[in-house]
């Protein structure tokens, strides 16, 4: 990999995995480069727009991009999914349900992704290519990449009730979050979290992750088991959670 990550607008967080700042919603994608196999956590909001994250990390990594993992289902988190022809996807159990029509669906996704400003010919374009998990985590599952193994954590309910989070060993182990924890700022609880579970999922996160990972969280800047530890602790005020 002779191209640099930070020239390419992504922050390389370990040898093997970094991350990218896409722009309007602040969405993390995350990338996790293998011997054999590459990784995508998130692929952005759109067609287009998976499409652009699609080059770039192939670029990156020097090889086709062949896993994609879904953190939830959330719009800017799922919609470019379709750019990624011949990957294998995965997500929390209950995901592929969710997004093929009970609950969320194809056309709550596209309505939602135009009521936050996508273009509603984008929208309607990645909705209609929509692509569902066919691996579905109900614990965890480990995916070896080639001298780099990635736990796939079903550690929801909280911010949706099919939430996922990647963790990557490494000289220092990087624990993508998606938007259990958001930096950027206050954590959303929409119609679909399950807010007295939340801070129980960041309790897993922080098992998985202890005190010395760097946590990735879905919008905003990487950090530290501190900040997941304080903003567990404020969502369980904020929605009366007893601390066991």
């Amino acid at each position: 990999m002779d191209v640099r990550w930070e020239e390419a607008g992504w922050e390389r967080l370990t040898g093997r995995a970094g991350r990218r700042r896409l722009p309007v919603w602040d969405c993390t994608v995350g990338l996790v480069v293998g011997d054999e196999s590459v990784l995508l956590i998130d692929p952005g909001s759109s067609v287009r727009e998976g499409s652009q994250v699609r080059a770039e990390a192939e670029r990156l990594a020097g090889r086709r991009v062949t896993h994609i993992a879904f953190t939830h289902g959330h719009f800017d988190h799922v919609l470019g999914g379709a750019a990624f022809a011949g990957a294998e996807v995965y997500g929390a159990v209950g995901l592929d349900s969710l997004l093929e029509g009970r609950g969320r669906g194809r056309d709550e996704l596209r309505a939602d992704a135009v009521r936050h400003g996508l273009d509603p010919a984008e929208a309607a374009e990645a909705a209609d290519l929509l692509v569902t998990p066919r691996h579905l985590v109900s614990g965890e599952w480990t995916l070896e990449l080639g001298g780099v193994q990635v736990l796939l954590a079903n550690v929801g309910p909280g911010h949706t009730r099919h939430d996922l989070a990647a963790f990557v060993p490494g000289s220092r182990e990087v624990v993508f979050c998606g938007d259990l924890v958001e930096e950027s700022g206050d954590p959303s609880a929409g119609p679909d979290a399950v807010p007295r579970q939340w801070p129980a999922a960041l309790d897993r996160l922080l098992s998985l992750g202890g005190d010395d990972a760097l946590y990735v969280p879905g919008h905003g800047a990487v950090v530290p088991a501190a900040f997941v530890r304080a903003q567990r602790n404020t969502l369980a005020t904020r929605f009366g959670v007893s601390e066991a």
